[in-house]
């Protein structure tokens, strides 16, 4: 019946700076990027895919600044998965990202942390 997450949604508080982040640094590509309908709280709709995985991203004409509080109700983050966490972590350093979690060794898996332009945390995995 379900078959797979289809995208994930996120609300940035600077749209130019998020599509650049998202398609510049991670390698998202433009799949579809519309302006909303008259009268609605959204200005622009983009969606952005990374291989099989996309996120929506929804520019809104008046966004509520975010929570700072790490253990809210609501989805805490998404995860990436890289083929070598020290490479990607090189990578992201020449595009002027820094960690804002250090790399954690889990088992056989390594786990970092970024965040994106609008204070959103994305976790960097190598399986």
């Amino acid at each position: 019946m379900f078959k797979r997450i289809d995208h994930v949604e996120i609300i940035p508080q600077d749209m130019g700076k998020t599509m650049d982040f998202y398609t510049g640094v991670l390698g998202f590509k433009v799949k579809q990027r519309i302006p909303a309908r008259p009268g609605s709280p959204w200005k622009e709709v983009a969606y952005l895919t990374l291989n099989d995985s996309m996120i929506e991203v929804l520019a809104a004409a008046t966004p509520a600044p975010l929570s700072t509080a790490s253990e809210q109700v609501g989805y805490r983050m998404m995860a990436i998965e890289v083929e070598d966490m020290d490479k990607a972590i090189e990578y992201l350093k020449t595009k002027g990202v820094e960690l804002s979690r250090p790399v954690m060794q889990l088992g056989k898996s390594k786990r970092a942390e970024i965040k994106d332009p609008n204070g959103l945390s994305i976790e960097i995995r190598q399986w």
